[in-house]
């Protein structure tokens, strides 16, 4: 059998990739990364719905009827898997609901871009936060984090509750 050494190079890409997706402390960092960001997104959110509801309702993508729903029940959505996912309670649901997040802000600012459309995303704060486009490319990092943190197999380190087991 003839191994070729593009094949060979696969092979040890492949398991590069196998052994950081399955790395614990990657994965822990990733969760915490994500945990704190969703969490400091959601303040700014919670304490001024008002003005968040102003930069949903700039997307020009909601019906009026919902913008104000959307504005008082995300940020609580981000706090709590934020939260879930800092403490390691049921982190693979917290980073699935995040990555549902993630993939709706992409496709949103996306949606924006294409547009042409002028608009502060309201991710962090009233001020700008910069290039729409760096805004989907931060998402899109976010959104592999996220995916690592989802399809982790190993043991879950700084976890309060591992797949419905209580960790004593």
């Amino acid at each position: 059998m003839v191994i070729r050494a593009g094949k060979q190079r696969v092979t040890q890409l492949s398991n590069t990739m196998r052994t950081l997706f399955n790395n614990g402390w990657i994965e822990i960092a990733f969760r915490w990364i994500l945990g704190i960001t969703f969490i400091y997104a959601s303040y700014y959110k919670i304490l001024s719905p008002m003005d968040f509801a102003k930069m949903v309702y700039g997307y020009n993508l909601f019906p009026e009827v919902l913008i104000n729903l959307i504005a008082i029940v995300l940020p609580f959505v981000e706090l709590i898997s934020g939260l879930a996912l800092l403490l390691g309670f049921y982190p693979r649901s917290a980073a699935l609901i995040i990555n549902g997040l993630l993939l709706a802000f992409i496709f949103i600012l996306t949606i924006n871009i294409i547009r042409g459309h002028e608009f502060d995303c309201g991710c962090f704060s009233a001020g700008k936060a910069g290039s729409p486009k760096m805004m989907v490319v931060r998402d899109v990092i976010y959104l592999i984090m996220g995916l690592q943190v989802f399809l982790f197999n190993g043991v879950r380190k700084g976890c309060l509750i591992r797949l419905g087991k209580k960790i004593t």
